[in-house]
């Protein structure tokens, strides 16, 4: 299937994490399309991704931005638009869930909130003017614990809870410009990420495979690819009559019968 999606700009935040992350995934992806992927990250591991893209003759970019600071924000957008003079899609895929709980400090709540939830306000405010023209989309990356809760993580939680509020709040703001706002909601991906906290624990092998059981399809933790593969289709207009959706790509984890993990696995 043809998702249309050659020659558009689609800039990607949280996309310079380790190979195999969510961000990088969908970054490779939307090049196998014909998209022109700009990278927008703290992390300078960007310069690197893009270099491989160009040698592959994919016109990408990388500004490397602290996501949380206004102004560096507002110079990648402007920097994005001098290069390309327009902006097609925003994915925002910032997240970290870094155990700011009810007994962290203040800083350390705002600090998550401003990672998780605020950049993503900040990214689609300084490319909104480029989405009206162009009537693009937004397609925010959620959480499970924005619903399911976890547990030692408030702030991360409130973020996300933040993120789908704001993807319902876009979708009914931006109806008037033709512009989609959509969310994808993760539960459990084997990310680079996942693996080095696994590697953190003695037992790892064993909370992995007690996480895998949880799953109630196939057992088995949803792949990077799966999520990136599902991101393209809800921006490409092979999707153009969905707006304000929560999508769940996570092997029935949220919503499933848990009578299920014992009956299937």
């Amino acid at each position: 299937m043809d998702l249309k999606l050659k020659g558009k700009i689609v800039v990607v935040s949280g996309s310079a994490g380790k190979a195999g992350s969510i961000g990088e995934s969908i970054v490779n992806r939307l090049a196998d399309e014909g998209a022109i992927p700009v990278l927008v990250d703290r992390n300078s591991r960007g310069f690197d991704y893009v270099e491989a893209l160009q040698k592959k003759g994919v016109d990408s970019l990388f500004v490397q931005t602290d996501v949380t600071d206004p102004v560096q924000m507002e110079n990648a957008v402007q920097k994005i638009a001098e290069k390309y003079g327009k902006i097609d899609a925003v994915i925002n895929n910032v997240g970290v869930n870094d155990g700011a709980g009810l007994e962290s400090s203040y800083e350390d709540f705002m600090n998550s909130l401003k990672l998780n939830v605020v950049s993503y306000f900040l990214l689609v405010k300084y490319a909104l003017p480029y989405l009206k023209k162009s009537k693009g989309n937004i397609l925010n990356i959620g959480s499970k614990v924005a619903l399911t809760g976890q547990g030692g993580t408030s702030g991360y939680a409130a973020a996300k809870g933040g993120v789908l509020g704001l993807t319902r709040e876009w979708a009914v703001d931006l109806i008037q410009f033709g512009i989609r706002s959509n969310a994808i909601i993760i539960a459990e991906s084997l990310t680079p990420a996942y693996h080095d906290w696994l590697n953190t624990l003695p037992d790892g092998d064993v909370v992995l495979k007690k996480i895998n059981k949880s799953i109630p399809f196939e057992s088995r933790m949803t792949s990077p690819d799966e999520i990136a593969d599902t991101a393209l289709f809800i921006i490409s207009d092979r999707s153009s009559h969905t707006t304000g959706q929560f999508v769940f790509v996570d092997g029935g984890y949220v919503h499933l019968d848990r009578a299920l993990i014992n009956d299937v696995n």
